[in-house]
C-alpha cells in the first residue's frame, strides 16, 4: 500500500509541476482555450437521492487546487503508514506531514484568487486551514515520540507534547462549529489534544519529583489522570488509552504514597501550577516549484504568445546584426582581393625568374581543381533550370486549382443568383492570390539573378579553365619574361610581402570572427519569462539591446578594428607597389605576362564567388521548393473544403427546389366548387382540397328535402320499430332567417394540403358499383341492399367523421317529388 502511496504522490507532483509550467503559455480560459476539470468533493459522501458534491471549472487555477489538496492527502496517507519504531519511519512521517500542511496552507492562502467563485467545502479556505493544523500536529507528535524514544530529557519532552496538544486543540476549535470535516475527525481530535495534555503533564511531574516538588507532581499527575479518564470514557471508541492510563495511575499510586508517609508535601490546585513551556520543531512545508525530483517540462519550447512575439522580434534584431557585420567584413576582404588583383599581387613580387609560374597561381590552380574546377560550375549552372522549372510548376499548379474552384463559383453564382449564398472564391483567395503572386515575383528576381551569374561565369570561363589544367600547360599558356630579376633581395619587395603577409592574417582573422559570430547563441526566453512574470508586461526593445549589446558588443568591436586595420594596410600596400613599380624593368613581354597573370588571379576570386553563388542559388530554391509545396498543400485544403461546401449547397438548393410547387393554382371541377343547398359562395382565391374518404363509406347523395311532418298515426307506427335503428325526429327545423341552410350531406372541407380531384379513377375518389335504376334517394346510409366495396385510405390522410344524415326506421323510404 505504502509503495503505491509512493507513485500516485510522484505522479501526482509531476503532474501539478507540469501544470505550473503550462499555466503561463497557454490562456487558459473560458473565451480562449476553454478545458474545464471536474473533481468532487472529497468529504461529501453523497445521498440516496443524489450524488456528492462536485464542481467543474474551466480554470488551470482549480485543477492546480485540487491537485495540489490531493499530493496533501497522499503525503498525510503515506506519513500514516509508516513504521514508528524506528528512526526512518519517524523521519518520513514527520518529512511527509509537513509537506502536507505546506500543501493545505498554500491552498487556504491561493484557492479564492484561484477560482474567482466559492469553492466546494473540501478545498475552502477554513477546512484546509483546519487540516494544515492537523497535520502540523501530527508532525508534532511524531517528534515527541522520537524524543520519547531517544529518552530525551523530561522538559523538553513535556515542552514537545504540550505543543502538540495545542495544535490539536487550535484545530478542534477551529471545526467544532462547522460542518466542513467528517464528524468523526472531532472525537479524534479532542481525545488527541487529552493525550498529547496528560503526557505533558506526566512528563512534567517527572521534572517536579526530581526537584523535590512532590506535591506538584502529584497535582500534575492527577491533572493526567484526569485528562486519560476523559479520553477512555467518552472516546473509547476511536483511541485506546489503557496503558498510558496504568502508567499514570501508578505513578500517581506511588506518589501519593511517598508524599502519605514521608514528604507530607501540600498539593496545589490545578490553577496553581505553573504552565509548561512549548517547543514546536515543525513547520508548514513551503510549496516551492518543481515538487518532484528530474522534472522535465514537455512543453520547455512552448512560451506565452508575448514572449513568443518578443523572441522573434529579438531573433531579429540579432539576425540584422550578425548579417550586417559579416557583409561589412565580406565587403572588405572582396575589396581586398580586388585591389591585389589589379596591382598582380603576390604574383608580381614572386615572378623573379620570368618562366615559371608563380607560387602564388599555383596556389590558385591547385585549390580550383580540387574544388571539382570548370566542371562543378557547369553541373551546378545545369542544375539551377531544373530546380526552378519544378518551383514553376508547383506554383502554377496551385494557382490553376484557385482559377478551376473560383470559375466553378462563377458559373454556379451566375446559374443560381441570390440563392448562392456563400462567400464568392475571388474574395476568399485574395490573400492566396497574394501569396502566389509574391512567390511569382521572387522566383522571377531569382531567374535574373541567375543569368547574371551564367553571364559572369561566360566572361571568365576561359581564364578559369586555364586554372584548371596542370602546372606544365598552365605554364606554357603564360608569357615568359624577367620583369624583376633585378629586384631580387630589394628592400620594396620585402616591405611589399610584409604587408601582404599581415593582410593575409587579416582575413583568416575575418574568417575565424565570421564563424565566432554565427555560432553564437541565447535564449532570451527565460530574460522574458522573468520580465513578464515581475512587470506583467515586455520591454523587448530595452531588454533586446541590452542583450544584444551584452552578447555581441565585443565581436562588433573586433570587425571595426580589422576593417580599419584592413584599410591601412591597403593603403601601405599601394604605396609600396607604386615604389615597386618605378624600379621594375618594363617591356611588352612584362606586360602581357603581367596581364595574364591578373586575369589569373580575377578568375580564381571570380571561381570562388560563382561556386558559393551557384551552391546558395541550389539551396535557395529546395528550399522554396518546400515552401511551395506548403502553399500547394494550403490551396488543396481550402478548395477540398469549398467542395464540400458547393455540394452541401447544391443538395440544399435542390431539395428546396423540389419542394416548391410546380403551379400558383390548379382548378378544380365545378360540383366541387358547388355547396350541397345551392348557394354559390364567392370564389377563394386558395384552391378547396378535396375531401378525403375513408375505408368502408360510399359517395353520399345529394341533401335530400326536409321530410313532412308526420301525424300522430304515424307516430304511432315510429314505436314499432326495429331496436337498433335510431328514431326519427318529430320534424326538421326550420332555417333561420337571413343563413342559409346547413348542408348535412357536404363533407367537411380541409384547411392543409394539395388538392385532390374526386373523378372517377383517381385514387381519392370511392368507386361505387351502380345498379340500373338507381335512386339516389332511395337509400339511407345504414340499409344499404348491398355491401359497398372496400376502398382503401390514400396514405397520409387522416380519416374524417361521415357526413350525418337523419335515419329513419323503415327498411325503404317514400318517394318525394322535388320540386
Amino acid at each position: 500500500m505504502a509503495v503505491c502511496s509512493f507513485s500516485f504522490l510522484f505522479f501526482f507532483c509531476r503532474y501539478y509541476d507540469q501544470l505550473c509550467s503550462i499555466e503561463p503559455k497557454f490562456p487558459f480560459s473560458e473565451n480562449q482555450v476553454c478545458v474545464t476539470f471536474t473533481w468532487k468533493d472529497a468529504f461529501d459522501k453523497g445521498s440516496l437521492f443524489g450524488g456528492s458534491a462536485k464542481l467543474a471549472l474551466a480554470s488551470l487555477g482549480y485543477e492546480k487546487t485540487c491537485v495540489l489538496f490531493n499530493c496533501g492527502a497522499l503525503a498525510s496517507q503515506i506519513a500514516a503508514e509508516q513504521n514508528l519504531e524506528n528512526d526512518e519511519g519517524l523521519k518520513a512521517a514527520a518529512k511527509h506531514y509537513q509537506f502536507a500542511s505546506g500543501a493545505f496552507q498554500h491552498i487556504k492562502d491561493t484557492v479564492l484568487s484561484a477560482l474567482n467563485r466559492e469553492p466546494t467545502v473540501d478545498i475552502s479556505p477554513d477546512t484546509v486551514g483546519t487540516l494544515s493544523l492537523i497535520m502540523l500536529a501530527q508532525a508534532q507528535e511524531v517528534f515527541f515520540l522520537k524524543a520519547t524514544r531517544d529518552k530525551m530529557k523530561d522538559g523538553i519532552i513535556a515542552k514537545l507534547a504540550n505543543q502538540a496538544a495545542d495544535y490539536y486543540g487550535d484545530a478542534y476549535k477551529q471545526c467544532q462549529y462547522k460542518d466542513t470535516l467528517p464528524k468523526e475527525v472531532f472525537p479524534v481530535l479532542a481525545a488527541k489534544h487529552c493525550i498529547m495534555q496528560a503526557n505533558a503533564e506526566y512528563h512534567q511531574s517527572i521534572l517536579a519529583k526530581q526537584q523535590k516538588k512532590f506535591g506538584e507532581e502529584i497535582g500534575r499527575l492527577q491533572h493526567a489522570a484526569d485528562l486519560v479518564k476523559t479520553v477512555a470514557s467518552r472516546y473509547d471508541e476511536y483511541i485506546n488509552v489503557k496503558d498510558l492510563v496504568d502508567k499514570i495511575n501508578r505513578a500517581l499510586a506511588a506518589a501519593k504514597k511517598d508524599n502519605d508517609f514521608i514528604y507530607h508535601d501540600r498539593v496545589p490546585d490545578l490553577k496553581d501550577l505553573e504552565s509548561i513551556g512549548k517547543a514546536s520543531l515543525v513547520k508548514s512545508t513551503p510549496v516551492v516549484v518543481p515538487l518532484s525530483q528530474k522534472f522535465t517540462d514537455l512543453f520547455e519550447k512552448m512560451v506565452p504568445l508575448q514572449v513568443q512575439q518578443s523572441v522573434s522580434v529579438y531573433n531579429q534584431r540579432k539576425a540584422d546584426l550578425v548579417n550586417r557585420s559579416i557583409a561589412q567584413m565580406r565587403e572588405a576582404t572582396n575589396l581586398a582581393n580586388g585591389v591585389l588583383a589589379s596591382l598582380n599581387l603576390p604574383a608580381a613580387i614572386e615572378d623573379v625568374s620570368g618562366d615559371t609560374v608563380p607560387q602564388s597561381i599555383l596556389n590558385k590552380s591547385k585549390s580550383v581543381i580540387e574544388q571539382g574546377g570548370i566542371q562543378t560550375v557547369d553541373q551546378l549552372i545545369k542544375d539551377l533550370p531544373e530546380l526552378l522549372q519544378r518551383n514553376k510548376e508547383i506554383l502554377d499548379e496551385s494557382l490553376r486549382l484557385l482559377d478551376e474552384e473560383e470559375a466553378t463559383d462563377n458559373d454556379l453564382r451566375t446559374k443560381f443568383k441570390e440563392r448562392w449564398q456563400r462567400t464568392p472564391s475571388n474574395e476568399l483567395y485574395k490573400p492566396l492570390r497574394a501569396e502566389g503572386a509574391n512567390y511569382h515575383n521572387i522566383l522571377n528576381k531569382a531567374m535574373q539573378a541567375d543569368g547574371q551569374v551564367k553571364e559572369r561565369y561566360q566572361t571568365h570561363r576561359d581564364t578559369i579553365a586555364l586554372l584548371c589544367k596542370p602546372e606544365a600547360e598552365l605554364n606554357a599558356a603564360i608569357p615568359s619574361a624577367n620583369p624583376a630579376k633585378t629586384l631580387q633581395g630589394n628592400e620594396v619587395v620585402n616591405v611589399l610581402r610584409t604587408l601582404l603577409t599581415s593582410l593575409d592574417e587579416v582575413k583568416k582573422e575575418r574568417e575565424q570572427l565570421e564563424n565566432d559570430l554565427k555560432s553564437v547563441n541565447f535564449d532570451m526566453t527565460s530574460k522574458f519569462l522573468a520580465a513578464l512574470a515581475q512587470d506583467g508586461a515586455i520591454n523587448e526593445e530595452a531588454i533586446s539591446v541590452t542583450e544584444l549589446d551584452r552578447i555581441y558588443g565585443s565581436y562588433t568591436q573586433k570587425v571595426q578594428e580589422s576593417l580599419k586595420k584592413q584599410e591601412e594596410l591597403l593603403k601601405n600596400i599601394q604605396n609600396a607597389y607604386q615604389d615597386f613599380s618605378k624600379m621594375k624593368q618594363s617591356n611588352n613581354e612584362s606586360n602581357l605576362r603581367e596581364e595574364v597573370l591578373k586575369n589569373l588571379a580575377v578568375a580564381n576570386d571570380n571561381f570562388v564567388e560563382l561556386v558559393a553563388n551557384l551552391k546558395e542559388g541550389t539551396k535557395f530554391y529546395n528550399e522554396l521548393t518546400e515552401i511551395l509545396l506548403k502553399f500547394q498543400n494550403k490551396c488543396s485544403d481550402i478548395i477540398f473544403a469549398r467542395k464540400t461546401e458547393r455540394d452541401e449547397l447544391l443538395k440544399d438548393l435542390q431539395q428546396s427546389i423540389a419542394r416548391e410547387p410546380s403551379a400558383p393554382s390548379i382548378p378544380l371541377p365545378t360540383y366541387q366548387t358547388t355547396p350541397a343547398a345551392g348557394n354559390k359562395p364567392a370564389a377563394s382565391p386558395t384552391p378547396t382540397p378535396a375531401p378525403r374518404t375513408m375505408v368502408g363509406t360510399k359517395p353520399q347523395p345529394p341533401a335530400r328535402p326536409p321530410p313532412p311532418v308526420i301525424s300522430a298515426a304515424s307516430s304511432s307506427s315510429s314505436a314499432l320499430a326495429p331496436s337498433g335503428s335510431a328514431a326519427a325526429p318529430a320534424a326538421a327545423p326550420a332555417p333561420t332567417p337571413g343563413a342559409s341552410a346547413p348542408a348535412a350531406s357536404t363533407a367537411p372541407s380541409q384547411a392543409q394540403g394539395p388538392p385532390y380531384p374526386t373523378y372517377p379513377g383517381y385514387p381519392g375518389y370511392c368507386q361505387m358499383p351502380m345498379p340500373m335504376g338507381y335512386n339516389p334517394y332511395m337509400y339511407g346510409q345504414y340499409n344499404l341492399p348491398y355491401a359497398p366495396s372496400p376502398v382503401y385510405q390514400t396514405p397520409g390522410q387522416p380519416p374524417y367523421p361521415p357526413p350525418q344524415q337523419p335515419g329513419y326506421p323503415f327498411p325503404q323510404q317514400p318517394y318525394y317529388h322535388q320540386q
